[in-house]
């Protein structure tokens, strides 16, 4: 007997009742129109990500454009006699342990004033800062053979002349950068002061490696106190805690904590940490805290979703060996949510390092001049250093807020890059 269903038949299907004529006008223009959708949800799903790159384009663009100039610095050309202005002195007097008092003593700051007056004359105060012979200071102590003869020194000009180099400035200084030009006494150069300084007062003399130090070590506590009591939280609620009240009333606050405000931690370590336990205030140590307390609940609830996503085979087949509950989990089930986990850290850490609300409210915006050299020191964080350097009325810290913008960027890939490196390890590892 032939089975075979003839032309006419296979051109319609019986859908309970009714049959479907899936050649018919009426279905093909149905099928028609599902196409044109979904060619429409498709190119949708193109524009947005086109936007969102041209979004980040514009800001990178803006960023880059504007910041790139703080990485250059203006400096103007100063001839100073060491011989005859400091009565003779020797290097050997400048060397060793005792280097910087001798040149105390030698009043290096007059004769770098005497020098500059003996140049520039009444000019001087609108092309140097004050602090301009510390630029000879540090020459002097890094090639104490200097003192003996007759130099030329080029140190760090004015804002307002580093600003006329990149003509961002009023006449009257573009015309006595013009001047310097033409003589040979200005030249620019990348700003290694601004790698290596603190934070200060003339825009064209401040760093940001004091408040990049601080961010270091403030990251480096949130990391130490949050992922290790995040991910032994997430593996306890996940694998041990009873079913019960108390636990159900743990994971509704930790999923709530997630949401928190970021200034309610701020204010809940200026209590805890700053009033009960009386902590160095406007220290990285309080600062990392404060940020671990706001990043603990991400970790704990990216290492749950990790861990539950292990397949309970791995479990069964672990026992089955004759592994004990605490060698399935931490032997089998937690390496294999860690990337997971670390994907969660990332996110977590990225967003504490963006922080600024929390650490104003324990103080941390001082005016530091030098960087931190411990967990208890005085210190400021990056986003801290750009909102004050944002809100200054000097116009030379616009170009150095865009750049300042540009190393937290860079910090931030780094410290992504990194945790990806480490989390792509571990998967492929196992």
């Amino acid at each position: 007997m032939n089975n075979t269903a003839s032309p006419a038949t296979q051109q319609t299907a019986i859908v309970g009742s009714r049959s479907t004529d899936w050649q018919g006008e009426v279905m093909q223009k149905r099928i028609v129109r599902r196409y044109a959708a979904e060619r429409r949800f498709k190119y949708l799903g193109l524009s947005a990500i086109v936007i969102s790159s041209l979004f980040l384009a514009f800001l990178l663009f803006v960023m880059i454009g504007n910041g790139i100039k703080g990485f250059s610095t203006t400096q103007v050309a100063v001839p100073i006699d060491f011989a005859s202005a400091t009565g003779g002195a020797s290097p050997e007097q400048i060397s060793g342990e005792g280097a910087e008092r001798a040149l105390n003593s030698l009043d290096i700051a007059g004769v770098v004033n005497t020098a500059i007056e003996i140049e520039y004359g009444a000019e001087a105060g609108d092309i140097f800062t004050e602090n301009s012979w510390t630029d000879v200071r540090d020459a002097l102590l890094s090639n104490p053979d200097m003192i003996a003869g007759n130099t030329t020194v080029w140190l760090t000009a004015k804002s307002e002349i580093d600003r006329a180099a990149k003509d961002e400035t009023d006449e009257k200084f573009e015309a006595l950068y013009a001047k310097l030009k033409d003589a040979g006494k200005a030249q620019s150069g990348f700003n290694w002061g601004f790698l290596t300084g603190a934070d200060g007062t003339d825009p064209a003399r401040v760093g940001i490696w004091g408040a990049l130090k601080g961010s270091i070590i403030t990251m480096l506590v949130t990391l130490a106190m949050a992922f290790p009591v995040g991910v032994l939280a997430a593996v306890y609620l996940e694998e041990y805690a009873p079913s019960n009240r108390v636990t159900d009333f743990i994971e509704v606050s930790i999923n709530n904590l997630a949401a928190v405000p970021s200034i309610i931690f701020g204010l809940l370590g200026l209590v805890v940490f700053l009033s009960w336990l009386e902590l160095p205030r406007s220290s990285a140590l309080v600062g990392g805290l404060v940020l671990a307390l706001m990043t603990m609940p991400v970790i704990v609830i990216a290492g749950r979703n990790s861990i539950k996503s292990v397949p309970p085979s791995i479990r069964e087949a672990a026992m089955g060996v004759g592994a004990s509950p605490v060698q399935v989990v931490f032997h089998h089930v937690l390496p294999l949510a860690l990337p997971g986990i670390m994907t969660g850290t990332i996110i977590g850490m990225a967003r504490a390092l963006g922080e600024t609300a929390p650490l104003l409210m324990i103080g941390m915006r001082a005016f530091l001049t030098s960087p931190p050299q411990g967990l208890t020191d005085p210190s400021t964080v990056l986003p801290v250093q750009i909102y004050l350097w944002s809100d200054e009325v000097n116009r030379g810290f616009v170009e150095k807020t865009s750049a300042a913008i540009i190393v937290l960027l860079i910090f931030l890939l780094t410290m992504n890059a990194f945790a990806i490196y480490l989390r792509n390890r571990f998967e492929t590892r196992w």
